[in-house]
């Protein structure tokens, strides 16, 4: 039943349209459509005529799947986050030594990033909202600690083998690679305007891969024993 059903306005009947005969396709359509429009305009700026118009439907419709504007919110960051953890969980971090374990996360975040400029966008506008949206998700909370679970392993068998420090933070190492890649791509225009450099430049994208990867593993690299 339509969100809008009690509330003045008659719920949709059902028709043969793509999104009777495609429930799925409708709700990914709107999910995309959203993840466009809240990235571009933040959630107050965003308006769910907009986001009908882009998934091709109508605004009951949406309500239907999504209910409203802040669940639709909602599902766009779970979707967005679970989408950067399934990807991290393909780099099979545990199949590589300790340190090519943190080069290869440093390295895949600093690209996801690059690639996919909604996604800090959206990390952005929630932000703004001082995470009031993701923290009601249990989903989220799940998946973030699965993922730290993995990181934890890594750095404990360094730890083990003796090329990492003992008792180093997950969550520390998680948001140094994050910071470095995000404060990079945010301020990239501004920083290359008054130090004269630019920074969206091949070259200068490749360099700072590679110095995120550096500098994550110095930190966890374990201290040489004085002679």
């Amino acid at each position: 039943m339509s969100a809008l059903a009690g509330r003045g306005e008659p719920a949709a009947a059902p028709t043969r349209t793509a999104a009777t005969r495609d429930p799925d396709g409708t709700a990914r359509a709107i999910l995309a459509a959203a993840t466009e429009e809240f990235a571009e305009k933040g959630l107050s700026g965003a308006r769910v005529d907009a986001i009908a118009s882009r998934a091709g439907i109508n605004k009951r419709m949406l309500y239907h799947y999504y209910g409203n504007k802040e669940a639709l919110y909602l599902a766009v960051l779970e979707a967005a986050y679970g989408r950067i953890r399934a990807a991290e969980a393909e780099l099979e971090l545990d199949a590589l030594e300790p340190e090519a374990s943190l080069a290869r996360l440093a390295a895949f975040t600093f690209d996801y990033y690059l690639a996919n400029p909604d996604f800090l966008s959206l990390l952005a506008t929630e932000n703004l909202h001082r995470a009031a949206h993701i923290r009601t998700s249990e989903r989220l909370r799940t998946m973030h600690a699965t993922f730290i679970g993995d990181l934890d392993r890594v750095l404990a068998r360094g730890a083990a083998i003796g090329v990492f420090r003992p008792g180093i933070d997950a969550v520390d190492i998680y948001i140094t690679i994050a910071a470095l890649g995000v404060f990079y791509l945010s301020n990239r225009w501004t920083l290359g305007t008054v130090f004269g450099r630019d920074l969206s430049a091949a070259d200068r994208i490749d360099a700072w891969r590679s110095h995120m990867g550096d500098v994550v593993r110095a930190f966890a690299r374990a201290t040489p024993a004085a002679s």
